[in-house]
């Protein structure tokens, strides 16, 4: 293995869990040393080819281990965090990417079992040391984080527009509708679940749900203090959501063409995170954009005199790049506290 380069193990190897080993495998600073997974090593190799069978060809599975030309991951079958070895592979950070291991004692788990640091893909149920978001708040990251978070894919969308948008006016109140494609926790069919409308089919139905997003945001964001709410559809789309965003400005004189600028003025800024589209695109349209968020500049309507809607599409594949993002955050802070 190449020196110098992140070690990474996964936990979970569903659709953000293969994002993250794809992006690994084309980058050149990080490494997935293990995968820890419920399915068979077989299985998983074989859902790399899922809607991405160019890259599949160019990993091969020899035995337990994952095989690109950049490096081996070995596969471990385990049920929850307690069971990985991770003190064998010598990890920099473990990424849960389960999506059910929120709890500060599943992140405990990780860290005894020889992680030196464990980051949730998904919004933290409890306390932890840190959430971070690039373009946020990055710079609050702390050598001695050990359990961190790099949010969700809808939370860092809402952040940045607001973030963006805040730097050019003055907000009253927002309130945030993400239209999300369904999730692997929700049941194809009519199953009972943990609440009467997540029991129903993900595939059949435009399912109310609630988030934690505004919230999470207000923490970050503390100017916006009980001042955001956030509510979710999910649909029956697999991949691409949307930002549904309705913002009251203190100031009646801000236009849809000025918003409209501020992002544009912010993509310039920070061409990583947020791109912009002048098309009248759909939610297909933004599957495999890279960004945290994409500003559909067609769909910014004043209503009345203070209140402007904006839209704004994302994926998971943004997400995931934002999660490697934390990564090298936390080892260059590594690094500089080691020289």
């Amino acid at each position: 293995m190449s020196a110098g380069k992140i070690r990474l193990g996964l936990m979970g190897f569903g659709l953000i869990g293969r994002q993250l080993y794809q992006l690994a495998a084309n980058s050149n600073d990080i490494e997935i040393v293990a995968i820890c997974d419920i399915g068979k090593p077989e299985i998983l190799h074989y859902l790399l080819g899922s809607g991405n069978e160019a890259f599949a060809d160019t990993v091969s599975l020899e035995g337990n281990y994952l095989v690109n030309p950049k490096f081996r991951t070995r596969m471990m079958q385990a049920d929850t965090p307690a069971e990985m070895p991770w003190d064998l592979f010598d990890v920099d950070c473990v990424v849960d990417a389960t999506g059910k291991f929120q709890s500060q004692s599943n992140m405990e788990a990780h860290l005894s079992n020889g992680a030196k640091r464990v980051m949730l893909s998904t919004l933290p149920d409890e306390h932890i040391d840190r959430l971070i978001i690039p373009g946020i708040n990055e710079g609050d990251a702390q050598v001695s984080d050990q359990m961190v978070s790099a949010g969700s894919a809808t939370t860092a969308a809402f952040a940045l527009v607001l973030k963006v948008l805040s730097e050019k006016f003055q907000i009253e109140y927002a309130s945030m509708t993400s239209v999300h494609a369904y999730t692997s926790d929700q049941s194809l069919q009519d199953y009972a679940g943990k609440d009467f409308r997540r029991s129903r089919s993900a595939a059949e139905n435009i399912i109310p749900n609630t988030i934690d997003s505004a919230r999470w945001v207000e923490k970050l964001l503390p100017e916006f203090a009980d001042r955001l709410s956030a509510y979710a559809l999910n649909v029956p789309v697999q991949k691409g959501s949307l930002l549904d965003l309705n913002i009251v400005f203190k100031d009646n004189s801000v236009s849809a063409e000025a918003v409209n600028q501020a992002m544009v003025d912010a993509s310039k800024l920070h061409p990583n995170l947020i791109d912009i589209t002048y098309d009248p695109i759909v939610s297909s349209d933004v599957i495999g954009n890279p960004h945290s968020l994409l500003f559909d500049t067609k769909g910014t309507l004043k209503g009345g005199k203070r209140m402007i809607k904006t839209l704004s599409w994302y994926e998971s594949l943004g997400h995931a790049g934002r999660i490697l993002d934390v990564a090298r955050q936390y080892n260059t802070l590594d690094q500089g506290a080691a020289a």
